[in-house]
């Protein structure tokens, strides 16, 4: 049996583990304890290791461009597939789904994967790349959020200046940016890790060692799906993830790249699951309006957090589909294909759907409608 193959099945039963915990896990707050451990301490462990094992070139510099500009891409795409979809211009389901669709959690969501199938150099690449992501989900969505909740009532901005202020200093006391930040420096006089103490590195290593089973762990803990969005939910994430695709094989044909792992990080990376923090952003904002006992709702958190719990399992699954099959999905006709199968498979549980609703509507009339040929009779 191939190695990537036997990985995968590795993973799918540690996830299936996580799953089988959720019954010893009593509260949200148990479950949140891992998340913290994997993004405060065996994250940066791994990410310092391997950014200290590459070599500085100027083309890293230009990954979080890169990142930034596939955030763009689908903020200004979405808007057009929403209501294809039936959700409604100018709801708070538009709002949320548009919020939260462009961002990624690669942390969580594709770091592990990155890490095991292609290495620590691909991994330093990914980091790299995240710094754009979180410029996008820490400044940018947040400055589109706030916009949405005071047009919606009609409100001048106050204290923008210092909320925005106060997300820089998140972003930057953030602990996976401290040591990508550090390792950077480091590099830059030429050191690596045989250059730290014994305690250091021997600490950072075993802290590496512990991410990826907590993360397939967590995700397994946090599946959590509402069988009545699942539909609508699950063609959205599909179309997400056909346009990836397509941004991504167009990107390949512009560029000629042809190196197989660099395909690889790039649709990995691109795939990962939604982002928390625009869920922060649309929890202060709900705090705001209970607060203010505003009518209107800018953002649907209960729908924001269905969109979160069915993203991690769906991305994992992609994700690893995708670095399973290897020289299969870097082919460039292959991204396209796979691109208008998830594009076609969205839009098929969304009209199928549709239809289904149609005709509940249409059994619901149809006894008037018998009752009234019968009296015609």
């Amino acid at each position: 049996m191939d190695i990537s193959f036997q990985k995968t099945i590795v993973f799918l039963f540690f996830i299936f583990i996580g799953f089988l915990l959720k019954a010893k896990f009593k509260s949200k707050e148990e479950v949140t304890g891992i998340k913290k451990i994997i993004l405060n301490l065996a994250l940066p462990a791994t990410i310092f290791i391997a950014l200290l094992g590459v070599q500085i070139e100027l083309n890293l510099l230009l990954l979080p461009l890169l990142a930034l500009g596939l955030n763009l891409l689908l903020f200004l795409i979405f808007p057009l597939v929403l209501p294809l979809l039936g959700i409604k211009k100018n709801t708070s389901e538009f709002r949320t789904a548009r919020l939260l669709v462009p961002s990624l959690a690669p942390g969580l969501s594709c770091f592990p994967f990155i890490l095991e199938f292609l290495g620590e150099d691909y991994l330093a690449k990914a980091a790299m790349a995240d710094l754009g992501n979180k410029v996008f989900v820490l400044v940018i969505l947040y400055l589109v959020a706030m916009n949405w909740y005071l047009r919606l009532h009609d409100k001048k901005q106050k204290g923008g200046s210092s909320k925005i202020g106060s997300l820089l200093k998140a972003m930057i006391s953030e602990p996976v940016n401290i040591f990508i930040a550090v390792a950077l420096v480091l590099l830059g006089f030429g050191l690596n890790m045989n250059s730290l103490p014994f305690v250091i590195s021997e600490t950072l290593e075993k802290l590496s060692l512990i991410m990826t089973p907590l993360v397939l762990l967590f995700i397994g803990l946090a599946v959590k799906i509402k069988r009545k969005q699942f539909v609508q939910i699950f063609s959205l994430l599909s179309l997400r993830a056909g346009l990836v695709f397509m941004i991504c094989g167009l990107f390949v044909l512009l560029t000629g790249l042809r190196a197989q792992n660099e395909i690889l990080l790039l649709l990995a990376f691109g795939l990962s699951a939604c982002s928390f923090w625009p869920f922060a952003h649309i929890s202060a904002i709900d705090t705001l309006e209970k607060e203010g006992k505003a009518k209107k709702k800018t953002f649907h958190n209960n729908y924001a957090i269905s969109i979160l719990a069915m993203s991690f399992p769906l991305s994992t699954l992609l994700i690893l589909g995708v670095l399973n099959t290897g020289t299969v999905v870097t082919v460039l006709p292959n991204i396209f294909l796979i691109a208008v199968i998830l594009g076609v498979l969205g839009f098929s549980v969304a009209l199928f759907s549709w239809l289904k609703k149609s005709l509940k509507k249409q059994k619901l009339l149809n006894p008037k409608l018998d009752s009234a040929r019968a009296e015609h009779i």
